[in-house]
């Protein structure tokens, strides 16, 4: 009596292996969108809410923000801080640091509100002569 041999274990393997890997990456992929959180009793934002918080802000306005920031920070310090640290360019940097030193002589000329209003209408100059052309450098340390 002759029976017909099944295929082996392992042709049958090397034939059902990428079916059963991609099956299995498939189910672990819906499993986990299924566990993602869902906000189904809120209301997509209104035309104007949505296009609020889609609009960017003006990179001189940053840096505006950010030196005059980092300025009140040191102002009373004698040292400078890493400037990566700080979230600044090379550029920005600079800004600062002429900023700071303005401020600090203003503060001991003409008092605290002096450098305080000094530090807003130099960092608003600085940095819009520094982003006025769009494009403040070529490269990534500018």
């Amino acid at each position: 009596m002759t029976t017909a041999r099944a295929p082996g274990v392992r042709a049958t393997a090397r034939l059902l292996g990428p079916a059963l890997l991609a099956a299995a990456l498939a189910g672990a992929t819906a499993t986990a969108c299924d566990r993602a959180p869902r906000h189904t009793d809120t209301a997509p934002p209104t035309a104007p809410e949505a296009a609020a918080s889609t609009a960017a802000t003006a990179p001189e306005e940053l840096c505006t923000q950010i030196i005059a920031r980092w300025s009140r920070a040191m102002l009373d310090s004698d040292t400078y801080g890493d400037y990566q640290s700080m979230g600044l360019s090379n550029g920005q940097y600079d800004i600062l640091r002429a900023v700071l030193d303005a401020a600090r002589t203003a503060k001991r000329q003409q008092g605290a509100a002096a450098a305080e209003k000094l530090i807003d209408r130099e960092a608003r100059q600085g940095c819009a002569d520094r982003y006025r052309s769009g494009d403040p450098g070529k490269g990534p340390w500018r």
